[in-house]
């Protein structure tokens, strides 16, 4: 089973998530979960580039902790960050129901409302939880997902990512290597999509700075940008994981999806200024999320401004 993903360096293999999508559906939850919890511990002992990474975000986030909390913290983050992926094996096989008892959803009676009406709603999110499993209660609860995903290497296991959310029902653009992102999602809008973008890393070196948990970040400024071109209805949503109630759930967790606020334009700025404005707002509510529920916050990568390369650290 350690062949399915390196924890330490990302790295994906094409046998490994094919014996992972094969085997892991097969075997008794306790049993899956349990491998993948080795798995993260055993990445956290050897402490490679992405667990470093990981530590070095949640510190930033939660500088009040010493040394001790943090390790613990980090090693809590990557068994979220494994789990994620030991549910993404498993979710094929999750009925409606099922899908119903493992996701706890709240506060997006205002995006259906909009959606109900025939507007297009987005929502900016982050690498937390498993937004895959949020998608795919979005699209049997709540409204089919379209969205954006990033071009994994090799090319098979991208492919088979594509399949594996178009089967969950959801719309899939890649980021690059097809049609124009931005054009695909406007028009998705333009007929009234429910679009959840995850933005809280800058994937273009195009994005905006701005204050995340205290320190200076660059974020994608795609939902911001969407909805000051298209006037569709702007939120944030949070996606973590926390123990579930008797009877419920998966594996002794559910994943907890909390929508904020519908995020309106302000009447006195337009543009650039606007986009920079709209995203920050997405960032404050996401990011007090982050703070509360930082080990559901799967950052392996960089995202503060001073970590990135200097290349990537200009001013919009």
């Amino acid at each position: 089973m350690s062949s399915i993903l390196d924890p330490v360096t990302g790295a994906l293999t094409v046998a490994g998530y094919r014996v992972g999508w094969q085997a892991v559906r097969r075997l008794p939850a306790p049993v899956a979960y349990g491998i993948f919890q080795a798995m993260a511990d055993a990445a956290v002992l050897r402490g490679g580039k992405g667990v470093r990474r990981l530590r070095s975000n949640y510190a930033k986030v939660r500088p009040e902790l010493d040394d001790k909390a943090l390790d613990d913290l980090v090693r809590d983050g990557m068994r979220s960050y494994m789990r994620y992926f030991c549910e993404a094996f498993r979710l094929p096989d999750m009925s409606s129901t099922q899908l119903a008892e493992a996701v706890v959803a709240t506060g997006h009676e205002a995006a259906r409302t909009h959606l109900d009406q025939g507007r297009g709603v987005i929502c900016f999110i982050g690498h937390m939880g498993n937004f895959d499993l949020g998608g795919a209660w979005s699209t049997t609860h709540l409204w089919p997902v379209t969205t954006i995903a990033e071009r994994l290497e090799p090319e098979e296991v991208f492919q088979d990512f594509l399949r594996f959310r178009t089967e969950l029902g959801m719309t899939i653009v890649p980021l690059t290597g097809g049609p124009k992102p931005f054009d695909a999602m406007r028009e998705a809008l333009h007929h009234g999509a429910f679009v959840p973008l995850p933005a809280d890393r800058d994937l273009t070196a195009n994005g905006v700075e701005v204050d995340l948990c205290g320190h200076r970040a660059r974020v994608a400024k795609g939902p911001a940008a969407l909805a000051v071109a298209t006037g569709a209805a702007l939120f944030t949503a949070a996606v973590w994981y926390e123990d579930a109630p008797p009877g419920k759930g998966v594996g002794g967790k559910v994943v907890r999806v909390e929508f904020s606020e519908q995020i309106e334009p302000r009447a006195d700025l337009d543009g650039d200024a606007a986009v920079r404005e709209l995203t920050q707002r997405c960032v404050d509510f996401l990011g007090a999320r982050i703070t509360q529920h930082t080990s559901s916050w799967h950052m392996l990568q960089r995202v503060f401004v001073d970590d990135l390369d200097p290349a990537r650290q200009r001013t919009p």
